[in-house]
């Protein structure tokens, strides 16, 4: 049971918490994995058409500052309707805490009985965790929300674009390069940079790295092998 207690009276120093560090280091892997296909795509494929560094630099620029756009203001309509769901579904639970306590400490001592605790039990401990603190008991056992860690659009907004933005400098700077083999050095850098995102969002998921490692680079080498045979070949047409 005191396990059960402790959820009306954990610590909460951290304004910030693990749901709204989590959802950042989601946005930020998502993010980044974006911006390195879609800018590698296309710089491969303006690369493939033309040999003209400085359109390659301008195409590969505004696809970057594009991209970084569309995906900060993406996540932030996300993540506001996910935070506007759990605020509404919070401020539900506090109505029906003020309207009808007995049938909310009824509906606990019942979860907490589907908990695996005797109805004794489940009593004594819903009565205690209720005084201390109703609201956040319920919220945290009914729903799984931290009404302290209420999701943050602005910071996955923020994480988002900053890790698109970065992914989507690896293709930009490499396809620049004054060199025969910047497509190679590009395609490497790319499946590399890939396979380090789907480790990072395997791992967040609590999955196995390598099928996910091998998906990511396979699906961005496609990509960018797709688009530079398209440039060569609109190139060649145009010319």
């Amino acid at each position: 049971m005191a396990d059960l207690l402790d959820l009306s009276h954990h610590e909460h120093g951290d304004t910030e918490g693990l749901s709204n560090r989590l959802n950042w280091l989601r946005a930020g892997v998502l993010g980044a994995n974006d911006g390195i296909v879609s800018v590698a795509g296309l710089v491969m494929g303006v690369a493939g058409a033309s040999d003209s560094r400085s359109a390659i630099a301008i195409a590969g620029t505004a696809a970057l500052v594009a991209g970084a756009l569309s995906m900060g203001a993406g996540e932030y309509v996300s993540v506001s309707t996910q935070r506007d769901a759990e605020l509404a579904l919070i401020e539900a639970e506090r109505h029906d805490l003020e309207r009808m306590p007995e049938e909310e400490l009824a509906h606990l001592v019942a979860m907490l009985q589907e908990k695996g605790l005797s109805e004794e039990v489940a009593r004594q401990a819903a009565v205690q965790m209720t005084a201390k603190d109703a609201l956040r008991t319920h919220t945290e056992l009914e729903f799984g929300i931290d009404i302290d860690d209420v999701t943050n659009p602005w910071g996955a907004a923020l994480a988002s674009m900053v890790a698109f933005s970065i992914g989507a400098l690896l293709p930009l700077l490499t396809i620049l390069l004054p060199s025969p083999e910047r497509f190679y050095v590009t395609a490497a850098a790319v499946a590399v940079a890939l396979g380090i995102t789907g480790w990072a969002s395997a791992t967040l998921g609590r999955a196995r790295p390598w099928p996910a490692v091998v998906r990511n680079v396979l699906g961005g080498v496609f990509a960018m092998v797709v688009t530079l045979l398209i440039g060569r070949l609109l190139g060649t047409r145009i010319s």
